[in-house]
């Protein structure tokens, strides 16, 4: 009989854990991992009191007219600067280039950004920083602007996938220090794609 106790408990916990993956399945890799992050408590920016209640982050569907290959021109030349945040911490960023891209028929350019703290991790000395705010904002999607994290390209161009945009941390808890997205970084259109607002409890 304990014998086949332990079984029906082993399988009840495999149900359990089989159900709480599905619930964390996403359409892409980038869906599934940020859903893992923000289920887990070591990693989640959420409270607590959201987290207990957390299942999976609400994205807009997936749509390849938002995945865009640009021109990328480096501006080796630009000087680092004092990026605004949602607090009084001003972290040093420079531009490191401008990636112009085609949406939908029309012509759009953002800047994209590096971190220049000297203490930063080497591991992420090819990282690329892009913020920006677009129409969405504020009803669709996070009013504060949105995110998207790249790589330094190897040519002249950059891939960048707004289905891969994802809000600051500052869209779930207020003690956070989030970078503010320049105003040079406005798209005057909606960008559907990506993490949507976070509806807080």
């Amino acid at each position: 009989m304990k014998n086949i106790f332990l079984i029906i408990c082993v399988l009840v916990m495999n149900v359990s854990c089989s159900q709480e993956k599905k619930e964390l399945v996403g359409e892409t890799e980038f869906q599934r991992e940020l859903n893992a992050s923000y289920k887990d408590a070591s990693t989640s920016p959420l409270k607590a009191k959201d987290l207990k209640t957390f299942k999976a982050l609400d994205f807009f569907p997936v749509n390849n007219t938002f995945k865009v290959t640009a021109s990328f021109k480096l501006t080796p030349d630009s000087k680092p600067f004092k990026m605004k945040t949602s607090t009084t911490r001003t972290p040093i960023y420079k531009r490191y280039g401008i990636a112009t891209f085609k949406l939908n028929g029309k012509e759009y350019s953002l800047e994209v950004y590096q971190n220049q703290d000297p203490n930063r991790d080497p591991e992420y000395k090819d990282d690329l920083f892009l913020p920006f705010t677009d129409e969405t904002n504020g009803f669709a999607s996070y009013g504060g602007g949105r995110y998207i994290d790249l790589k330094i390209p190897e040519g002249n161009t950059l891939e960048i996938d707004f289905n891969n945009a994802y809000n600051p941390y500052c869209a779930y808890s207020d003690r956070y220090s989030c970078p503010v997205p320049p105003r040079v970084n406005f798209l005057k259109v909606e960008i559907n794609a990506g993490v949507k607002a976070f509806d807080k409890h």
